[in-house]
């Protein structure tokens, strides 16, 4: 098979390493890529954001497959464009990338198909929104509806911070994102991602995995895209995975279907599970970024044909085979990061970090200049390995971590603290 393989990218990398093993590979191509990547395939300067040219390049090079990893191409609907020539692709069409592109869309959906979430309201004007607020007291949730690049939630302790977050949001700071805010119950539990492999008609039960949002050690300080995760996530168990699966995937997966918008890709939930089991906090339409990292790893079976399957409608019973071992991925950020990140700083050492027991290094935001790698964006390279247990998996990523010299670089040292506490 021909592949292109869309994004730049952690969960790129992650993916073009797995795909890359399949013995059904003829020729991998990643548009833009990145200079992990580069050693996989073929990094190919296409523009994504035009899907016309994306459909001739395809053309071109007779892909059979494309697996589109970011969220924006799949919310801008190139799937919808790559289907209307007939070219398989893997993701999600315009109207579905909802899940996703509208946190009210998803609410609705919620509501609407008995799907186990927490209460909420939508207002598109500050006014409202604040009333609504006061009415329900702290602690509460603020939501940009739209994308934010996974910066667009506030959880509010005290009103003060709830009404901070709205004047933030309605002012602007995340464009046409925050032109709707949804205001939500907060909720008490243990947060954990699921992951589903979907062809419209049913869904696959994937992995499950555990990310660590706030920048900060003890998970302190502002969101951020994901500063470390960790697979499988202790508290989904056998029983906790059937739950989620009969609760929250399969009524989305008829409620899409009903409403004339099938799944079709990975639907990425986010969990909390609370003492009356586990409630949806938001759904992504595509693999998590770091969590593909550390799902990735233990996969124990050709990915390449479930992608496949999945973009042509036609996914096995299952399971999914997975090893029995845990994998740990630390983000390695640059300094500044989430607010300003520090670029052009360099890094070395990386394959002295490599070649350690169990060890994957992940470009998440690098460029070459030369002979040298330097930082090209606030989360720069993500720092996996495997082990048969979740502390020596930990000590492993960070015996790698600190055999990186990037003296630019910073991450958090307590990735994996609820598994290892445990």
């Amino acid at each position: 098979m021909n592949v292109l393989l869309i994004g730049s990218g952690g969960r790129e990398h992650a993916l073009a390493l797995a795909i890359a093993k399949s013995p059904l590979l003829r020729a991998l191509f990643i548009a833009p890529g990145n200079p992990g990547t580069e050693a996989l395939g073929r990094n190919v300067a296409v523009d994504v954001a035009n899907h016309a040219a994306v459909v001739d390049f395809c053309r071109l090079m007779k892909i059979d497959l494309v697996v589109v990893g970011p969220e924006a191409p799949l919310v801008a609907g190139l799937v919808d464009d790559l289907d209307k020539t007939g070219i398989a692709a893997f993701g999600p069409c315009k109207a579905a990338a909802q899940l996703e592109g509208s946190k009210g869309f998803t609410k609705d959906l919620c509501r609407e198909f008995h799907i186990p979430t927490g209460a909420y309201e939508r207002f598109s004007d500050a006014a409202a929104a604040k009333q609504y607020v006061r009415a329900k007291g702290a602690p509460i949730v603020v939501k940009a509806d739209g994308l934010a690049a996974g910066k667009g939630v506030i959880v509010a302790m005290t009103l003060a911070e709830a009404e901070a977050a709205l004047d933030m949001i309605f002012g602007g700071a995340f464009g046409a994102a925050g032109a709707e805010v949804v205001v939500e119950e907060f909720l008490e539990g243990e947060e954990a991602s699921f992951f589903a492999l979907c062809d419209g008609e049913r869904a696959l039960a994937f992995a499950s995995a555990q990310d660590h949002k706030r920048v900060g050690e003890g998970d302190t300080g502002p969101n951020t895209g994901g500063m470390g995760a960790y697979s499988p996530a202790p508290i989904m168990t056998e029983a906790m995975n059937a739950r989620v699966m009969r609760e929250i995937i399969e009524p989305t997966m008829a409620g899409m279907k009903a409403r004339g918008t099938p799944f079709k890709g990975v639907l990425f939930a986010g969990l909390m599970i609370g003492r009356d089991g586990p409630k949806l906090i938001e759904f992504n339409a595509r693999f998590g970024d770091p969590e593909t990292q550390v799902m990735l790893p233990r996969l124990d079976e050709d990915l390449l044909p479930l992608l496949d399957a999945a973009a042509k409608c036609r996914l096995p019973a299952g399971p999914v085979k997975l090893k029995n071992e845990t994998a740990l991925t630390v983000v390695y950020a640059a300094r500044g990061y989430p607010d300003a990140p520090e670029r052009g700083t360099e890094i070395r050492g990386i394959d002295r970090a490599a070649v350690l027991p169990g060890v994957t290094i992940t470009h998440a935001g690098t460029k070459r200049e030369g002979g040298r790698l330097l930082a090209n964006g606030g989360r720069v390279l993500n720092v996996t390995a495997m082990a048969p247990a979740v502390r020596e998996a930990q000590a492993r990523a960070y015996a790698a971590v600190d055999a990186i010299d990037w003296p630019g670089g910073f991450c958090r040292r307590d990735i994996g603290w609820r598994a290892v506490k445990g």
